[in-house]
């Protein structure tokens, strides 16, 4: 019952957690970087639903748009590998080498979604608009972006014991070694 309600309430989580529950027995590691990216965008998506945000309904379409690009790049490489995006390629191909490491995988992922679907996505966001927006509300996009980074922030430390934690022995001593850092 409580997926069903996840399922109807946030539709990107459902879909991100039915790839993720489909990957977890299969020899590749293409769950590392979702699961990271799941916890991510849920807390943004709580954060929107406990109005964190100047403007929570543009923030909303934002996080759907990106991860967007997210999913479209996975189905073009799982359609045909050489077609995805060369960033994508590299992240995919590596996940499912048996060798790679788990925070290896993780990075290569957040590397691929933030330095090119994210630019991607924030024209598609904002090319309409932003010519005719004041100053003003052109902090308020600016702002509610830098939130996103704080909640994402917030998030790592979850990552870090629920995603990697698990998946790569000794990373629970180098966290307590490092501490925040």
């Amino acid at each position: 019952e409580e997926e069903d309600t996840v399922s109807s309430e946030k539709p990107v989580i459902a879909r991100m957690q039915s790839l993720i529950n489909q990957w977890e027995g299969e020899s590749h590691q293409h769950a590392i970087f979702l699961s990271c990216y799941q916890m991510m965008t849920s807390n943004v998506l709580d954060a929107i639903d406990q109005e964190e945000f100047q403007d929570s309904a543009w923030v909303r379409e934002f996080l759907h748009r990106f991860a967007e690009y997210y999913f479209e790049a996975l189905e073009t490489y799982e359609r045909d590998p050489a077609s995805a995006p060369l960033v994508w390629q590299l992240a995919h191909g590596t996940a499912r080498d048996p060798r790679s490491l788990p925070i290896e995988n993780l990075l290569l992922g957040v590397n691929a979604h933030i330095n090119y679907d994210l630019v991607f996505t924030l024209v598609d966001q904002l090319r309409s608009e932003w010519s005719e927006f004041s100053d003003e509300e052109r902090a308020t996009r600016y702002a509610d972006h830098c939130y996103v980074n704080q909640v994402l922030a917030r998030t790592i430390d979850s990552v870090q014991d629920e995603v990697l934690e698990p998946a790569m022995r000794g990373m629970a001593l180098v966290d307590r070694l490092l501490g925040p850092l």
